[in-house]
């Protein structure tokens, strides 16, 4: 069989820390998710990446990696000691031709054989949720492939989850082996973008559209927001890009953030015969030029 290189395939040096490790892995996985790339080899190489991180991203695992990989190089053709046992690989990928024929090898040359057990890989994902969700909670059905086939999962999503934090579904990762107990599936959170929305860790900033004369002359207005509508007051004289700050009405995690509303004004179309007579009027008797110095 062929020697397989991990680190190679997450793109980082043999000795990376575990931190670098864990960095490459999700940078991989976020380039390479089904639902995010449109490479057609999006899915051998998410495959791949998650074997290699299953792998090196477990200390003991990549302890007994290296002690067997010792001086092989990609695609060499390549045997197991004879005294190897595997011991380390509890959460290797069954699914891999490298590790279905490097224990194939093992049993053979009298190590743990074929009565041996291995914990399933755990999976890393990516989970895509609307900013509502985050605000309310919501319930998601997803589709994913594990060494068993495909499956279909609902996964809740509590109230107050903030992007990039995981999610852990204990037993939903690639199945164990001889018995063992199944991996488990991590999902991490990512807002789907929003023309209306930004978020930054809990604090959400929210466009809001505002006529001449609400900037102008200030005033009450309403304003639909994630949790529910609100009314504020604009300041006299806004302009596009003054914020007004909602304290504790962003994503509602443990520390709740808070919600800025950002101004944006937006001209009524002179599109008849009446406004453009109004903006006329306007040019004449308020004689302004923004380009001037104030």
């Amino acid at each position: 069989m062929e020697y397989k290189d991990y680190y190679a395939s997450l793109g980082v040096d043999k000795t990376a820390s575990a931190d670098d490790i864990k960095k490459a892995y999700r940078k991989l996985v976020r380039k390479y998710h089904p639902d995010v790339s449109k490479l057609k080899d999006a899915d051998s190489k998410t495959k791949e990446i998650n074997e290699a991180y299953g792998v090196l991203g477990d200390a003991e695992k990549r302890a007994a990696y290296d002690e067997l990989g010792s001086g092989a190089r990609p695609g060499q053709e390549f045997h197991p000691p004879p005294n190897w046992g595997g011991g380390g690989f509890g959460g290797a990928d069954m699914d891999s031709d490298f590790f279905s024929d490097l224990f194939a090898n093992v049993g053979r040359r009298g190590g743990r054989g074929g009565g041996f057990q291995m914990r399933g890989e755990d999976i890393h994902a990516t989970i895509g949720i609307d900013l509502y969700d985050a605000y309310h909670g919501a319930t998601r059905t997803i589709s994913m492939r594990t060494a068993s086939g495909d499956k279909s999962l609902d996964v809740k999503i509590p109230k107050g989850v903030l992007p990039g934090q995981q999610l852990r579904l204990s037993g939903q990762g690639h199945p164990g082996r001889g018995g063992a107990p199944n991996g488990d599936l991590y999902l991490e959170i990512t807002i789907n973008p929003d023309r209306r929305y930004r978020v930054e860790g809990s604090d959400v900033y929210e466009t809001v559209p505002v006529t001449p004369w609400e900037a102008a002359l200030g005033g009450a207005i309403n304003v639909p927001t994630p949790s529910g509508n609100v009314e504020v007051n604009v300041p006299p004289g806004s302009q596009t890009g003054r914020k007004l700050r909602l304290k504790g009405r962003g994503i509602p995690a443990a520390t709740p953030g808070d919600l800025y509303l950002v101004l944006e004004v937006v001209l009524p179309p002179a599109r008849d015969e009446n406004a453009r007579k109004l903006y006329e009027q306007m040019a004449r008797e308020m004689a302004f030029n923004p380009r001037e110095p104030h």
